[in-house]
């Protein structure tokens, strides 16, 4: 009976967390009129911000771009709107460091779109996102959401759960980035930014 009893306490405790960071409350991380928040790159050339959206856009030799948060996080939920623009879009968001992503947009190295995809310096893709193509508008605004708790990254798109990952070797804590990939001739766009920590 107590086991039963410990059990039940157990799954009820479990269950509480995985609420708490499911309805845990986000707040605004893009103001929509500047880079406030954020680690502008020298010589700036690839962010602007115009009407409430971040847009980035290639520079003429391809070099590419990361947008850094100003802050470090540990445990968070980050999500944002998002919209592919011109050409061939390759994007992500970093987390903690370049060595972690999500992938967003066309894959360089597989040459296919593996938006909600989990990105491992090192392993390329251990996993897909599942449903994807039947999920993602490709000429409209998306949401994506992903909950870094520790090394278990989980991932939705368009309010539908894509994908959940345990990855390893992983940072503490670090900032979050939006990825410009470099060699690439495109522009994407992203709105209503929003992070919160789970510390």
């Amino acid at each position: 009976m107590k086991r039963k009893i410990w059990l039940l306490l157990a799954l009820i405790l479990s269950a509480s967390q995985y609420t708490y960071a499911q309805e845990v409350k986000l707040k605004k991380a893009f103001n929509g009129k500047n880079l406030k928040g954020w680690v502008e790159p020298e010589n700036n050339i690839w962010w602007s911000v115009n009407d409430g959206v971040l847009f980035a856009k290639s520079d003429p030799e391809k070099t590419g771009s990361i947008l850094w948060t100003d802050k470090n996080y540990n445990d968070f939920v980050v999500e944002t709107d998002f919209l592919y623009g011109e050409g061939t879009v390759d994007t992500g968001i970093f987390l903690r460091e370049e060595a972690q992503q999500i992938q967003m947009g066309i894959s360089g190295s597989l040459k296919r779109d593996m938006t909600g995809s989990p990105y491992i310096v090192g392993k390329g893709y251990p996993v897909e996102a599942e449903g994807v193509a039947d999920i993602l508008k490709p000429n409209e605004w998306n949401t994506i959401k992903i909950k870094v708790v520790d090394n278990v990254y989980t991932v939705w798109l368009n309010n539908q759960e894509v994908v959940t990952y345990e990855a390893s070797d992983v940072p503490e804590e670090g900032p979050i980035g939006l990825q410009l990939h470099p060699g690439r001739d495109m522009t994407t766009s992203f709105r209503n930014i929003k992070i919160a920590s789970l510390n």
